[in-house]
């Protein structure tokens, strides 16, 4: 990976971060948990990691097919 390739990289990366902080309800899917109790809470995006991680598979997919791997 040449440098180029890391610097767009970390400006999507970048992008990404600023979106989910100031975008009300980003990262919020209908399918994560969230368990509130007296003085307790658990947050489980159970949804999010889901699109991310085929989301993240697709990328790499279509990066290794232009690469020339199989």
């Amino acid at each position: 990976m040449n440098g180029g390739a890391l610097v767009a990289a970390g400006l999507v990366l970048i992008a990404l971060g600023l979106a989910w902080a100031f975008i009300p309800g980003m990262g919020r899917l209908p399918g994560d948990v969230r368990l509130e109790g007296e003085g307790w809470s658990i947050y489980a995006p159970i949804a999010t990691s889901i699109v991310l991680s085929v989301g993240l598979t697709l990328i790499l997919a279509l990066v290794s097919r232009i690469r020339g791997g199989r």
